[in-house]
């Protein structure tokens, strides 16, 4: 039978044959990621299920064929204006290159569209179509040869579209993410020895993570040949990676540490620390991953490849921390101490460590009601602004100043639409020539012209005379509250004012219209997804801990913690409260996914933190049946390494939050004041409040409940054999 015990002893004996096994799979990741990842990444966002405008997208490729990707060239001349003969013959040079190179370019000279004419005449448009599909990169070198073309020609060029956007958001994830990836690593290595007081010691948990994100990404890379994954899910990972990886590894080194602390031989204190520390990370684990496994409910490719890319480094992380973790102990043994920086009397996680904790505890419990109101009621006033909260997404205007495609898109918006490239697309399918179906189509023209949000709308009808497509671009980022909120006028008003009563049907879509429908799906799930993972969290926990209050008052704190970092996310970010102080970006809209991704990922590791300290906290009122000192008890032993394991944490976060792009700085700082604010104020604070005023009730389990497995998250080992009670009262404990 499996037993995290076995599993350590078994590759500590055999470290040589673990490490290669590991070492076999840490080549096929690195393989793997080498040769398929990047064809595995995408920055499209797209539903797995059909709403209005993936309907209205499938239509349009169906009756006109697939669009392409069309980028729109912004041409102009310092000294010359269009009609002037050199700037046209510069024009058409780039133009016949474009045709070169397989794609369709549109010019002024073409159409004679004034609206492709800035007002001082001295700027043009060309829209570039690339006819074939392929990987957005595949188009880059394409786009930066006509750039250089134009120059070459006398014209100032920018580009902006798809392939642009994509690389703009591309460059900065991956500066953002190795920026984060040397924050963290450094900060956690510098709390690791502080921990430990060895850096050897201090090294391991970093190993450790390190090797949890590599094969999660050759995961990825892998799963990636049947199914694409947002580019987003490499910082994913990594995020995740280094925080889970290095916390499970702090606790299971030691654990072992204080084993070997207390005599026990080499193999007998890694298979200590397997059946405790080991046993909590395997269990705090598939919490996670029960929390995460909530985001691949919606129907969307973004939370479903954030949710698939965390579990898969969760569950590496726990693979590595069972197996890996042990088979370096068996091998290093109390070499683990070496290279000392700092002496300790004893480690963090000892009984005799932390007083500070103990201290605070002893305090918090004598007052319990005071406490527990000033505590939840912080986090209350904390969570006020989330009630205000507007959400959105991180559009073009979001990006740095100094970006080529922010640019391009301010050129667009001043002098031109910019939404020329993303219009709304409203697709009319029936008896397009019957007299009342041309009357709704001139009627839903004079509603987009009369609103000045759109520009000049054109048709465009399908070579078998039964559909129209009408494409009106927007004057603001499609990605704006302005321009999604525009969707529901043309659904609600436009299109029934001019078509009630015809037999057409008629589809609003364009990227405007997908934004909005994302929107609405995320608030139609939402309430699902928290119901599927309390409920699922309630279960997991009362099971563990033989109890229904245990539960129930963990998932109300960690509610409490989640709303506050909400409320935190809207003060700073929405209404600009301290964001030039912390040097974040203050915008119109927290981002659509982010409370959804937030509740997921934070109850999952606020979970972790629930789960260490309430083991300990009911091992010991099993041992003794004294409410009051395993509620101490429980806080003393685990409050340095819990302390750790959040600083860690919040360096992690804090790394990635520091970086350009607006949507990282929204989610790094809200996972790290989460974590901040569940490490300090709710475990120093509510918890043991609460569970003294709750006292022998917290184990409370209803006699029709006591057929539940008796599943202990850690071993005996934690209780010294002369406190085991040998026969509890079931009523009392569970």
């Amino acid at each position: 039978m499996f037993t995290t015990e076995g599993l350590a002893r078994a590759s500590a004996r055999r470290p040589w044959v673990t490490l290669g096994l590991w070492a076999v799979a840490l080549a096929v990741a690195g393989w793997l990621s080498s040769q398929y990842l990047a064809n595995a990444l995408t920055t499209s966002v797209d539903f797995t299920n059909a709403p209005e405008a993936k309907q209205a997208q499938e239509s349009i490729e169906e009756r006109f064929g697939e669009e392409g990707i069309t980028e729109v060239f912004i041409l102009d001349s310092p000294e010359a204006e269009v009609d002037d003969p050199a700037f046209e013959q510069a024009v058409r040079t780039l133009q016949a290159e474009a045709t070169e190179a397989g794609a369709e370019a549109v010019t002024f000279y073409d159409t004679q569209d004034p609206s492709m004419v800035s007002g001082d005449r001295q700027t043009t448009l060309m829209p570039v179509t690339f006819e074939d599909r392929q990987n957005l990169s595949d188009y880059e070198p394409a786009v930066e040869s006509l750039i250089e073309t134009s120059e070459e020609s006398g014209l100032t060029a920018q580009a902006f579209g798809p392939i642009t956007i994509d690389k703009d958001f591309s460059t900065i994830a991956e500066e953002d993410l190795a920026q984060g990836e040397t924050f963290g690593v450094l900060v956690a290595l510098v709390v690791l020895v502080l921990v430990f007081g060895a850096l050897i010691a201090g090294l391991i948990p970093i190993v450790m993570g390190i090797a949890s994100i590599a094969v999660a990404i050759g995961l990825v890379a892998l799963i990636g040949m049947a199914v694409d994954f947002s580019f987003f899910v490499t910082n994913m990972i990594t995020m995740m990676g280094l925080a889970v990886g290095i916390d499970y590894s702090l606790f299971i080194v030691s654990r072992y540490r204080e084993e070997r602390h207390k005599g026990r031989a080499k193999i007998d204190a890694i298979g200590a620390a397997g059946s405790t520390a080991s046993r909590a990370v395997f269990f705090s684990g598939v919490t996670v991953v029960l929390a995460l496994i909530g985001m691949l409910i919606l129907p969307t490719t973004i939370f479903r490849s954030l949710g698939a890319g965390a579990i898969l480094v969760v569950v590496v992380a726990m693979l590595a921390s069972l197996t890996l973790l042990p088979a370096l102990l068996g091998l290093l043994g109390d070499r683990i101490n070496s290279l000392s920086i700092l002496r300790r009397k004893a480690d963090l996680g000892s009984e005799n460590s932390h007083r500070f904790w103990n201290a605070i505890t002893r305090r918090v419990m004598a007052r319990p009601v005071i406490s527990l109101v000033l505590g939840a009621g912080l986090l209350l006033a904390a969570s006020l602004s989330f009630f205000n909260i507007d959400t959105g997404f991180a559009g073009v205007s979001t990006l740095p100043e100094d970006t080529g495609s922010r640019r391009a898109f301010e050129t667009l918006s001043s002098e031109f639409s910019g939404g020329l490239n993303s219009p709304v697309e409203i697709v009319v399918d029936g008896d397009v020539n019957s007299p009342e179906v041309q009357q709704g189509i001139e009627d839903i023209q004079a509603s987009l012209a009369s609103d000045e949000l759109f520009g000049p709308s054109q048709l465009r009808p399908d070579e078998s005379g039964d559909t129209v497509l009408i494409s009106a671009p927007v004057n603001a980022d499609p990605q704006s509250e302005v321009a999604t909120s525009s969707i529901d006028r043309i659904r609600d008003d436009y299109v029934p004012q001019a078509f009630d009563g015809t037999n057409a049907e008629v589809l609003v879509g364009g990227d405007t219209a997908f934004n909005k429908d994302f929107f609405d799906l995320t608030a139609t799930y939402t309430p699902i997804v928290f119901a599927f993972v309390l409920g699922l969290s309630f279960l997991l926990l009362m099971v563990v801990f033989r109890s229904i209050v245990v539960p129930l008052k963990a998932i109300i704190m960690n509610l409490l913690s989640v709303g506050a970092a909400y409320g935190l996310i809207v003060l700073v970010f929405q209404q600009g409260v301290g964001a030039d102080l912390f040097g974040f970006q203050q915008v119109e809209a927290i981002e659509a996914w982010l409370p959804l991704f937030l509740f997921s990922v934070l109850f999952g590791l606020s979970m972790d933190y629930h789960v260490f300290l309430l083991s300990r906290i009911r091992e010991h009122f099993v041992a003794t049946l004294d409410n009051t000192e395993s509620v101490a008890y429980g806080l003393r032993t685990t409050g340095g390494l819990i302390t750790g394991a959040a600083a860690i944490m919040v360096a992690v976060f804090a790394g990635f939050a520091a970086g350009e792009l607006a949507m990282m700085q929204q989610m790094g700082f809200g996972l790290a004041v989460a974590v901040f604010i569940d490490a300090t104020l709710v475990r120093s604070v509510l918890v043991p409040a609460s569970m003294k005023l709750l006292g022998d009730r917290n184990w409370y389990l209803p006699r029709w409940l006591q057929w539940l497995p008796n599943i202990s998250v850690e071993g005996k080992h934690l209780i010294p054999e002369e406190l085991v009670v040998p026969e509890l009262e079931p009523e009392r404990v569970g």
